[in-house]
């Protein structure tokens, strides 16, 4: 059973002799927060979220320490780099996020494998200094009077989807939309159309920082001409892209999407989705890049449609083979949206969330069906996935217009699934084992969606629904 998320702030404090970037001496009150949550458990593993909030003077280039106390080690961190020996632990900044203003926040996460419980650190120490729980004043030298303690509450986070993964420890990896944008800071590209008059390619962003497709870009370029979706950018800095695949994009037999079959609005503005039919799917090698790849958790989210589905093998957003062959039993991880009832047994007709696992299409722990699945048929539709990659999966849904999410299974892996033997690839609009070889009979609909290192939490994937439905898809 998974354990109640612990929530731990630590007040911590330095000297301005230790703060990289001040040349001259601090004059402003110097101190830190420290909120450290375990955001998830599982057998012999948890995953934990650090946050540190700067109080004092700005500082660039920072190293946060502490000692386990019950044997605890670190198995994989992102947004920092990690030396551990024995319980000490010391965590550096990412070149990204070295520089923290006043007020301002530095997050970073981690899974990490014990025995027992896992309780919080009892103290932290900044920069080498040990940090004693509240701003200090530091003595002034040419004046008598007090500086004025900076405020300690912290800025909430922002509300897109990647942003409240990132605050509950489980950054987006990659994250695609042809909607809109999925962190609050994004201004950059969501998609590329390629335009059939000429076979020229044009990117098209967003309207605003963090906002929703600029349609009208796409409208102005396209004209009166066919145009597809050649790329959907990855939004996670990473370099996650997903390209068609098919001749001239990378790889296999497929073609790119229409870009102009479906147009919907999300909170007021016209954009358009990616429209998948039979033939139509996208791809990319992530194993260097990333994606969570063996027995490593992660997590996964897509808004899609349940009134563009079919039975074809496969509509799945998630990890994929590197081979695109069919590898075996764990070497996917993915989420698929259908009508699909691979087993047989199933009640109903569907559409469901199911897992995409290799080998088979689960509807739950294993191959009989899952009394706990429903069929989601509202035009948008929430579909998550997690895996933590050695005993526990979980399968999600919801109307992705109002509601909260119903979970559809919680619970051990099928039988020859632990551990899993992920590689790292996404699939969007196909199987696994397509399209060189096999042929992909798959209709669906993609809006948005996201995959994340680590083993998000219910309170975080609770936000993300709360986030999408607050999106206003209409």
């Amino acid at each position: 059973m998974r354990t109640r998320a612990l929530l731990l702030a630590v007040g911590l404090a330095f000297t301005a002799g230790v703060v990289a970037a001040t040349t001259t001496p601090a004059q402003a009150a110097a101190g830190c927060r420290v909120d450290y949550a375990v955001t998830s458990s599982w057998p012999g593993g948890f995953g934990a979220s650090v946050t540190v909030t700067n109080l004092g003077d700005p500082i660039n280039g920072w190293q946060l320490s502490w000692s386990f106390t019950t044997g605890q080690t670190i198995t994989q961190l992102w947004n920092g780099s990690v030396t551990q020996s024995g319980a000490q632990v010391t965590v550096a900044n990412a070149s990204y996020n070295a520089a923290i203003t006043t007020g301002g926040t530095a997050a970073f996460g981690f899974n990490g494998a014990s025995t027992g419980s896992n309780p919080a650190p009892a103290a932290f120490t900044l920069n080498g200094v040990v940090c004693t729980g509240a701003p200090v004043t530091p003595t002034p030298t040419t004046s008598s009077a007090t500086p004025t303690p900076t405020p300690t509450t912290s800025t909430p986070p922002a509300g897109l989807p990647c942003d409240l993964y990132a605050a509950g420890g489980t950054p987006c990896v990659a994250a695609h939309s042809t909607t809109r944008a999925l962190f609050a800071a994004y201004t950059g590209a969501l998609y590329q159309v390629r335009r059939s008059s000429d076979n020229t390619t044009h990117d098209i962003g967003v309207v605003s920082r963090g906002g929703a497709a600029n349609a009208a870009a796409q409208d102005s370029f396209c004209g009166g001409a066919s145009c597809v979706i050649t790329v959907i950018y990855d939004q996670s800095g990473r370099g996650n892209n997903l390209g068609y695949q098919g001749p001239g994009g990378v790889g296999g037999a497929d073609t790119a999407a229409g870009a102009t079959r479906e147009t919907v609005t999300v909170g007021g503005s016209k954009v358009y989705s990616l429209y998948i039919n039979p033939g139509n799917s996208y791809w990319r090698n992530g194993s260097a890049t990333g994606i969570p790849t063996g027995s490593a958790p992660e997590g996964m989210y897509m808004v899609t449609s349940g009134t563009h589905v079919n039975s074809g093998c496969c509509f799945d957003y998630g990890n994929s083979e590197t081979t695109r062959r069919a590898d075996g039993a764990g070497a996917m991880d993915a989420i698929y949206f259908g009508t699909s009832c691979w087993f047989g047994g199933c009640s109903g007709s569907g559409p469901w969330v199911q897992a995409d696992l290799e080998y088979g299409l689960y509807p739950g722990g294993s191959s009989s069906w899952n009394p706990n699945q429903r069929a989601f048929t509202s035009k948008f539709v929430t579909a998550m996935l997690k895996n933590n990659g050695t005993s526990r999966f979980a399968i999600k849904g919801s109307n992705a217009q109002s509601g909260s999410l119903a979970t559809l299974w919680d619970g051990s892996l099928p039988g020859g699934y632990s551990p899993m033997r992920k590689q790292g690839a996404i699939i969007l609009g196909s199987g696994g084992d397509c399209c060189a070889t096999n042929t992909n009979l798959s209709t669906g609909t993609f809006y948005e969606g996201a995959m994340v290192s680590g083993y998000p939490s219910d309170a975080t994937e609770n936000a993300v629904q709360a986030s999408i439905v607050t999106a206003g898809y209409r």
